[in-house]
């Protein structure tokens, strides 16, 4: 890569020649790490026009160089910094903010909570049993790029560079109203949707529209860390609902909450699901109590073993359901794209929180997940997704009877994970770390679950990641390691 000419300038108090400060420019470029071996210099004609020096200077400067090995030449191809320059000192800079107080600066802390831990090189692993990462083997690469491509065309032009200010792309919202939606029951007008950067970029908006430090919010537990953080920085009164094998109980809602998260059709991470009657029930608690309801209906185009249930908000006749979907999940994490869909006067605060933060997501992403929506790809994928899930799913199930694992929650409709739980005295946070040094990835459930007696016992289990391939084998190496732990 070459050095931009643009990075030399000449220091008119420098006390020496032309020549001394330009090696000095130079070396110290590379002694700070600036210049990397081989990078190559700006030619001695180019240097010395941006410096308004003479040829001859800058050439004896590099010259100088190269004869401390600095620098090497390659004949025609110019200067280059030699790969045996020294190197670098291993010396932390002193930081300009080492003088300040920031126990005292920081107003608002957003940093400490616990969260799912996945290390970024998680395919290097043998056996990643980890949640919501791309398998490569199932996505469609070669459709997604040329969407992308078409999205980067002359007809798109405006969706790819113009500032939208706080407006969607209107194909995306179309498709989502007349297709997306639907399929869980839900009719919506373009104003009662709003594209958002994922589900948790969603959760976030209605949380702030929704709650001061007055208000109360209740959740289910275990639940999404990612909401507890949002719940957390929002300072609003925080109520845990313990779930059980039908998710969130109604009548464990305090009456005087003013927001419930629930995740009702596949609820995290214990993939239970709330029956209709419980929907119902919910909704009627809603109205007699005056409280709204997000629901985050995550996860249901994988429902592979039978039709899911209506969404909540299907069911909802009062406008008290606040849906949050996501495509991030199905197609992949980094994509980004989530919606939130509500009664117009919510979604227009919504919209201009969202303008106030990050104007709109990514216009030319928009546009090219309308197209991949639009053309069938998305629905070729999920039946694809939901093929290979079914496949996997069994096989975690004869390898959990072969081996012995217990399932504390299991998706009825599908889904790709499990909700684990590991026996008496298994402390699952060292169950995880162990096996992370067998080339095997699990998530304890410390992350989900803030009380003290459940935290250590669960463990989670997804195979969207993992091949089929070595499914029985991960588990056997699960099985084993509990097994020793427990000796």
């Amino acid at each position: 890569m070459p050095i931009a000419v643009e990075t030399f300038f000449l220091d008119p108090t420098f006390e020496g020649t032309l020549q001394q400060q330009i090696q000095q420019m130079v070396a110290g470029g590379i002694l700070s790490g600036r210049f990397r071996p081989g990078e190559k210099l700006p030619s001695s004609r180019k240097l010395a026009l941006h410096l308004g020096v003479s040829r001859i200077t800058v050439t004896l400067a590099y010259n100088e160089l190269m004869a401390d090995d600095y620098l090497s030449s390659a004949g025609r191809s110019g200067y280059f910094v030699s790969e045996n320059a020294p190197e670098p000192p291993q010396i932390s800079p002193r930081s300009s903010s080492d003088t300040v107080d920031w126990s005292r600066a920081i107003g608002n802390r957003f940093s400490g909570s616990l969260q799912i831990s996945k290390p970024l090189d998680w395919r290097k692993y043998k056996y990643p049993f980890i949640y919501g990462q791309v398998d490569p083997a199932l996505f469609d690469r070669q459709n997604w790029r040329l969407c992308a491509l078409r999205a980067l065309g002359q007809r798109d032009f405006d969706s790819l560079t113009a500032d939208q200010v706080d407006r969607d792309d209107p194909q995306l919202l179309e498709f989502i109203a007349r297709n997306t939606l639907p399929r869980r029951g839900i009719l919506a007008n373009s104003d009662e949707i709003l594209i958002t950067v994922g589900a948790q970029n969603a959760l976030w908006l209605a949380a702030q529209v929704l709650l001061t430090q007055r208000r109360t919010a209740a959740h289910e537990d275990p639940c999404y860390p990612g909401l507890r953080s949002i719940l957390h920085q929002s300072r609003c009164h925080r109520i845990e609902v313990p779930v059980d094998g039908d998710g969130l109980p109604p009548d464990l809602v305090p009456p005087e909450t003013d927001v419930v998260f629930t995740t009702p059709s596949h609820q995290c991470p214990t993939a239970s699901t709330m029956p209709v009657a419980r929907r119902k029930e919910l909704l009627r608690r809603a109205s007699q109590d005056d409280f709204l309801i997000v629901e985050d209906d995550y996860e249901f185009e994988m429902s592979f073993l039978k039709p899911p249930s209506p969404a909540l908000k299907s069911l909802d006749e009062d406008g008290r359901v606040i849906y949050v979907g996501s495509f991030s999940k199905s197609l992949f994490p980094g994509l980004r794209l989530g919606y939130l869909v509500g009664p117009a006067p919510f979604i227009r605060e919504a919209r201009a929180l969202r303008s106030a933060v990050l104007r709109h997501p990514p216009g030319h992403m928009q546009r090219t997940a309308a197209y991949f929506l639009s053309l069938g790809h998305y629905d070729a994928l999920v039946r694809r997704l939901r093929n290979a899930f079914h496949d996997r799913r069994r096989i975690m199930d004869s390898a959990f009877d072969e081996y012995g694992l217990t399932v504390a929650g299991v998706g009825a409709f599908g889904g790709s994970s499990y909700w684990m739980r590991a026996p008496d005295g298994i402390d699952t946070k060292e169950l995880a770390e162990r096996l992370r040094d067998k080339s095997v990835l699990i998530e304890p459930g410390a992350a989900f679950c803030e009380r003290d007696q459940r935290e250590y016992k669960h463990y989670r289990l997804a195979y969207s990641s993992i091949g089929a391939g070595r499914i029985s084998p991960g588990v056997a190496l699960i099985a084993k390691e509990i097994e020793h732990m427990l000796r």
